[in-house]
């Protein structure tokens, strides 16, 4: 896993990380954990069909890594569901793409992965 990181050849860095993730779709509200993320999009699961190109809401917590200080840093955005893989041990696993968000909070998405990546490609 280490160096598929070190590979990674897209232009932003997909991390596989968990982070609390709240979802609103089609009526539907999810509260689950993201298993990659990149400022761009995440992949995570989810207990119930939800359709590709379904538009989404996102609400994610950012943990501070700061460790003197303990703060969430809020992202919220939209996105849309880009693929939906049936998962065998039950579920969905989905691919969001975060099609309107914001620079701000882009960036700090930007900024939590780019602190992590050291540890991961070491």
């Amino acid at each position: 896993m280490l160096n598929r990181i070190k590979r990674e050849k897209r232009l932003h860095p997909r991390l596989p990380h968990e982070l609390p993730v709240y979802i609103a779709a089609n009526g539907y509200d999810f509260t689950t954990t993201t298993q990659n993320i990149s400022c761009t999009g995440a992949y995570c699961r989810i207990n119930r069909y939800v359709p590709p190109f379904t538009k989404i809401a996102i609400k994610m917590s950012l943990p501070s890594l700061d460790c003197a200080k303990y703060e969430k840093s809020e992202v919220e955005c939209k996105g849309v569901i880009v693929r939906t893989d049936d998962e065998a041990k039950g579920g969905f696993n989905i691919a969001i793409f975060f099609n309107e968000i914001k620079g701000s909070q882009k960036k700090k998405i930007s900024q939590y992965i780019n602190q992590l990546l050291p540890q991961w490609s070491a």
